[in-house]
C-alpha cells in the first residue's frame, strides 16, 4: 500500500521522501489545511504582480497549484483577447508554487526557464492556470501549467507552459 499524506512517510517522486506534513485545524467548519498550503497562501498575497492581476489561489494539493484571473480591460491585447503576459504570469506563478508544495519549509524556488504555447485566443471571462510538477529533482524541477479560458462552465484549453525551478 501506498504511504498517505501525514503518514510521516509520503513519497514525492521516485525515492524521495520529504518527512512529515503536520497538519492543524482551522476556524470551527473542521477545515484542514496543510503547513505547506499556509506557506503557499502567505507567499501568493505577497505578490504584488498577482494582486494586480486580480488573481486569486483556487486550489492548492501536493505538487498542483490553481490560479485563476479574471480577464480585465487592462489585461486585453489589440484584438480583444486575453493577452498573452496574463497566461504567462499566472502559468509561471503556478507551476512555481505546485514545486514550492513539495519543498522544505526552509527552501524557495525561482524560475530557471519557462516556455509557453499559444494554442488558441484567451477569449472568455477568465483564465485558470493549472500547474503541476512532472519531476521533481534534487537540484531542478521540471514543471508545466495548462491555462484554459473560461465562460461560465465552458472552458477552452488555450496554452501550455513548460519550465525549469530551481530550488534556492
Amino acid at each position: 500500500s501506498r504511504a498517505r499524506p501525514g503518514d510521516g512517510n509520503w513519497r514525492r517522486g521516485p525515492g524521495v521522501i520529504w518527512g512529515w506534513m503536520r497538519r492543524r485545524r482551522l476556524g470551527r467548519g473542521g477545515f484542514f489545511m496543510t503547513e505547506f498550503e499556509n506557506r503557499i497562501r502567505d507567499s501568493f498575497s505577497r505578490q504584488t504582480m498577482m494582486q494586480t492581476l486580480g488573481a486569486r489561489l483556487q486550489r492548492i494539493a501536493e505538487g498542483r497549484v490553481a490560479i485563476e484571473a479574471p480577464i480585465l480591460p487592462g489585461a486585453l491585447q489589440q484584438q480583444g483577447a486575453g493577452h498573452a503576459g496574463l497566461a504567462f504570469s499566472i502559468g509561471d506563478s503556478a507551476a512555481g508554487y505546485s514545486a514550492l508544495t513539495l519543498m522544505p519549509a526552509d527552501r524557495e524556488v525561482m524560475t530557471v526557464e519557462m516556455k509557453i504555447n499559444l494554442m488558441s485566443p484567451a477569449l472568455g471571462q477568465r483564465l485558470l492556470a493549472e500547474g503541476r510538477v512532472i519531476r521533481a529533482g534534487r537540484r531542478i524541477m521540471v514543471v508545466a501549467a495548462d491555462i484554459w479560458a473560461e465562460t461560465g462552465t465552458a472552458r477552452k484549453h488555450v496554452a501550455v507552459l513548460r519550465g525549469t525551478m530551481i530550488p534556492v
